[in-house]
């Protein structure tokens, strides 16, 4: 399977736009209705890649899957991790381009930051997420106790991370660069 990321562009940004107001497009992200100018400002601000948080697109051939995402945290305000996400339109969902796009954009940032952990989370009942950081190369560090307010109450997470040192998964589709090199090719 062919997954390529890449810079937002300016076609993509009514995609973007589409995970504001769009209840249930990201799944069980879903937090309510927000700006959808947003990404329109954000878009022109920077095109999505700042010093703190990004977004790429996530492609396979001429198809746009979805947005990978990343943000900067610090747990003693010295070492610095990043926290990624990510958001699969349904149809692109089960095919193996999520954990693949994960593990792009993991070997991206051990590549060219000098970060040591990257973590994820998910929710306790999204079985599909959890597979998918698996075979990415994460592992499950723990429960978050009631971390996150969605649908009415507070919920759990699951944390999960991927060090520098521990080995990346095999990802066997040639392309999580153009050539082996960069996987922002395209």
């Amino acid at each position: 399977m062919d997954v390529v990321l890449g810079p937002v562009r300016a076609e993509d940004v009514p995609l973007l736009q589409r995970f504001a107001v769009e209840p249930g497009l990201i799944g069980l992200d879903w937090g309510g209705f927000r700006d959808a100018q947003a990404p329109v400002r954000r878009f022109a601000d920077d095109g999505f890649l700042g010093a703190e948080d990004s977004r790429l697109m996530v492609r396979t051939g001429d198809t746009t899957a979805g947005i990978v995402s990343w943000r900067s945290g610090s747990f003693d305000s010295v070492t610095n991790y990043w926290e990624i996400g990510i958001a699969l339109l349904p149809e692109h969902r089960g095919r193996g381009i999520g954990w693949r796009a994960q593990a792009m954009l993991t070997a991206y940032l051990f590549e060219h930051t000098p970060v040591y952990r990257v973590q994820a989370a998910t929710h306790p009942e999204n079985l599909a997420e959890q597979k998918s950081l698996e075979k990415a190369g994460f592992r499950l560090e723990g429960v978050i106790r009631g971390c996150e307010f969605r649908a009415g109450r507070y919920r759990d997470g699951y944390l999960y991370s991927r060090l520098r040192d521990d080995p990346a998964p095999e990802l066997g589709n040639g392309s999580v660069t153009d050539g082996g090199l960069n996987p922002l090719a395209h």
